[in-house]
């Protein structure tokens, strides 16, 4: 029988050779090794959901039958999995393969993360806080918006790339896209990403009063989400009423991007409630 952890293994380095492919058609200017990247970020991806969803059922035939979000390993599943199906539709909506080079990586290192022994791929039962519906709702919503705010954070670094080169219309700095399309693009993936986190934060506080009797208790992974919150709701202000844009809203995406970070992983290492993600 074919484990989840064993598709992991293969996915996590499909994802790293579309990565390489992306890179090689960036420099290259090769359509057929663009392709090939396009290929296999949908092999890795359909790869990450079918991962998921046999974690899915493996956890029904051990007993526990729970949906597979309520660890570290199996978040970074998912995470990997939200982040394929975002540039993919990227990708063929906007038409930024260069983009690919960083979702590639970012879900390979993802996975790669999660291969290690440290992480542990177990499948524990459910605390009994956490048996609820709420918890596909709001972990799902929440890693859709963070993989969005992880795309915006990639196409911030292609933003101020093509600003630090002097011929910005010439050689590789040339093949990323335009300056204005860059920008639109970070702002379009920010205002996803934080109506999912938006939507994360909500669920999480209906939730936390179903279980814990209160809507918010100040733990430090409550704390830090509405940190992170308030910084994207502060690069949408500054977009929307003061008319930023260019340099200053790719480093509030970069800014955000590390509270992201700190929030998922960081906080981890910080007792609470919330430890087991």
């Amino acid at each position: 029988m074919i484990e989840s952890t064993s598709i992991i293994s293969y996915v996590t380095f499909i994802f790293g050779l579309s990565s390489l492919f992306y890179i090689i058609g960036w420099i290259s200017k090769s359509n057929k090794a663009n392709t090939l990247g396009t290929i296999t970020m949908i092999i890795a991806t359909i790869g990450s959901g079918s991962a998921f969803f046999l974690r899915w059922m493996e956890t029904y035939w051990i007993g526990y039958g729970h949906v597979p979000l309520a660890s570290l390993y199996e978040s970074l599943i998912f995470f990997s999995l939200t982040i394929g199906v975002i540039y993919l539709f990227i990708e063929f909506r906007y038409k930024v393969r260069v983009v690919g080079i960083f979702a590639g990586l970012a879900a390979f290192l993802t996975l790669a993360y999660a291969s290690l022994p440290s992480v542990g791929d177990q499948i524990q039962p459910l605390m009994p806080a956490l048996k609820s519906n709420w918890l596909i709702v709001h972990v799902m919503t929440y890693f859709f918006g963070y993989a969005a705010l992880t795309l915006a954070f990639c196409v911030s670094l292609l933003y101020l790339l093509k600003s630090a080169g002097k011929n910005t219309n010439e050689g590789i700095l040339g093949r990323i896209p335009g300056f204005k399309t860059l920008d639109e693009l970070t702002y379009q993936l920010v205002m996803f990403g934080f109506l999912f986190i938006t939507l994360g934060l909500i669920t999480g506080a209906v939730w936390a009063e179903q279980a814990w009797g209160r809507y918010w208790g100040w733990d430090p992974k409550e704390t830090w989400s509405l940190i992170t919150w308030l910084v994207y709701a502060t690069l949408l202000h500054a977009r929307l009423m003061r008319g930023w844009e260019g340099k200053r809203l790719a480093y509030l995406s970069i800014l955000g991007f590390a509270a992201v970070m700190f929030t998922y992983f960081g906080v981890n290492l910080l007792p609470g409630l919330h430890s087991y993600l």
